[in-house]
């Protein structure tokens, strides 16, 4: 089993920063690639970031140039710096890894980053 661990969200003006972690932990050999979701009320839940081993990240439209997603593989965790926040970012933010063996998908319990106008 894989535990991940966030930390980070809160409130901030639009056009402020946050940044998230993520701290993965328990029995895994593996664990590739890590990345972060979010979802809006009464929305999907809809990928915003993800990095592999290698340091391959992929972003969603909305929020290239303004969001950067990093890991640090020693420790398990991976971050999300989010600058230039919009209202529209409003969204619990969940941390993603599939890690193993056995290899599965395993989420975060979700952090709240609220933007306010």
């Amino acid at each position: 089993q894989v535990q991940l661990v966030e930390s980070g969200g809160g409130l901030v003006q639009a056009g402020g920063s946050l940044t998230l972690s993520c701290a993965a932990s328990g029995s895994m050999l593996s664990i590739n690639p890590m990345g972060w979701y979010r979802q809006a009320p009464g929305k999907q839940r809809e990928l915003v970031a993800v990095i592999t081993s290698d340091d391959s990240t992929n972003y969603a439209e909305s929020v290239k140039g303004r969001f950067t997603i990093s890991r640090d593989n020693a420790k398990n965790t991976v971050y999300l710096q989010m600058n230039s926040l919009k209202p529209e970012d409003t969204a619990v933010y969940y941390c993603n890894a599939h890690a193993g063996p056995p290899f599965r998908t395993y989420w975060g319990q979700g952090t709240q980053v609220t933007v306010s106008s």
